[in-house]
């Protein structure tokens, strides 16, 4: 199984962005067509929404990969 760990880089991303910009999808077309197959979990679950709002702590399952959304870390303290 493939892991994949995505940072955010505001409060979270929409669902089908978050496949293009891991490369599980090609494009947001076929990220939007994975989406509507039922081809993609978000915590265990089937979702069908092509623009759920994933947020840190979050984990996206897809195809035998799965991405854990990681929220920003803050810079260390000097």
């Amino acid at each position: 199984m493939q892991l994949i760990d995505f940072e955010l880089r505001g409060e979270f991303i929409p669902l089908d962005a978050l496949l293009k910009a891991t490369g599980l999808a090609g494009s947001g077309g076929g990220a939007k067509a994975m989406i509507a197959s039922g081809a993609v979990q978000v915590d265990g679950r089937d979702e069908s929404r092509k623009t759920c709002k994933v947020r840190a702590g979050q984990v996206v399952s897809v195809h035998g990969a799965r991405v854990r959304v990681l929220g920003r870390t803050d810079p260390p303290a000097v």
